[in-house]
């Protein structure tokens, strides 16, 4: 066996990992009880610098309805008719950045995100107009491009909002009345989303990416002898995680949390060896998999795992992986003991030289 080469020099430095290792899920619809929701529901989530504690938009004494529209996955839009409204590329960028870190965008892949800057259509108002009024139905989120506009409840005004600003949001969830007016205070551009075309957007990526999941999990040899219905089970828990080039996705020693699939790229695994340096031990590519070792038998995790370019995979948590994989479970064992062996040899191999 070769000498295993030296690890990058980014091992001798301090790595941190940029990629939480227990990933968000990806929402269809993300739940209404969220912990930042009970203030969102009081006040449309409209700002975080809006106190908590304001009065409830009317209909006192009694709560009031939420529903939703019931989209069939047969009736919603494909990707391929959603419409496309013409933005700058600073437009585009203005729009995604105010939306990445809203709670109900956060979770959404590139691709999701792409189509919702999409979808968005201007909407050009006057100063003085008013863009949502306090307890009517919520129907569009919107985004400002250009322009002031304040917030009011209950003819008191709370904040405002410029370029970049948001509100809206949870218009495209369910009917709720709005916990808020908007009013423009100067003449501005606003960028709207409305609620079907969102929910479209979710229904139609998360179909297609159900699919293209089952379609992966058929190319990967250890699922191989799975039925059907087994690996659409494994296509619905798995999760979507991506690494850069020398991101690290684990490091040896920590507790392991997440089983992993290679989707695209290369993974490096490096070991520490006498001397407290990295070693490379082994390259991983698209249908392979790893971080099993770690949940097989409750042990840190046994090598430090370096993104070699882009890194795509997808994961599953540690009660999903021992759920969803009993029936390969003893080949998983059989794997990870040939593993340790090619470890011992390398470990071997590397005192000799």
């Amino acid at each position: 066996m070769a000498k295993p080469q030296d690890v990058h020099p980014l091992s001798n430095e301090s790595i941190s990992i940029t990629t939480s290792e227990t990933p968000q899920p990806d929402p269809t619809f993300p739940p209404y009880h969220h912990d930042d929701d009970e203030a969102a529901e009081a006040r449309d989530t409209i700002s975080d610098d809006i106190p908590s504690m304001l009065p409830l938009p009317t209909n006192r004494g009694r709560r009031v309805s939420v529903s939703a529209e019931s989209i069939q996955p047969s009736l919603h839009k494909t990707q391929q008719e959603y419409v496309v409204h013409p933005k700058s590329d600073q437009q585009r960028e203005r729009i995604k950045d105010a939306i990445c870190n809203n709670f109900l965008f956060r979770n959404l892949d590139d691709d999701q995100h792409r189509t919702v800057v999409d979808a968005m259509a201007e909407k050009r108002v006057k100063s003085g107009e008013q863009v949502i009024e306090q307890g009517a139905q919520g129907d569009y989120y919107y985004v400002v491009e250009q322009g002031t506009f304040d917030c009011l409840i209950n003819g008191n005004k709370v904040t405002s909002y410029g370029p970049g600003g948001s509100f809206g949001e949870l218009a495209l969830m369910y009917n709720a009345p709005r916990a808020a007016t908007i009013v423009a205070t100067s003449d501005g551009v606003l960028w709207a989303l409305d609620r079907i075309t969102f929910r479209s957007i979710l229904m139609d990526s998360t179909a297609r990416k159900r699919r293209m999941y089952e379609q992966f999990l058929e190319e990967v040899p250890i699922l191989k002898s799975l039925k059907t219905y087994e690996r659409h089970k494994i296509a619905d828990a798995l999760e979507p995680v991506q690494f850069d080039d020398k991101e690290v996705v684990m490091h040896e020693g920590d507790v392991g949390q997440n089983f992993y699939l290679i989707e695209d790229g290369e993974a490096v695994f490096y070991k520490k060896d006498e001397d407290n340096q990295l070693r490379e031990v082994n390259r991983l590519g698209k249908g392979d998999y790893f971080g099993e070792l770690a949940l097989l038998h409750d042990n840190p995790r046994a090598a430090t795992v370096v993104a070699h370019g882009r890194l795509k995979c997808v994961t599953l948590d540690k009660s999903a992986f021992t759920r969803l994989l009993g029936p390969v479970m003893d080949i998983l064992k059989r794997n990870s003991e040939n593993y340790h062996a090619i470890l011992k040899e390398v470990h071997s191999n590397d005192q000799q030289s």
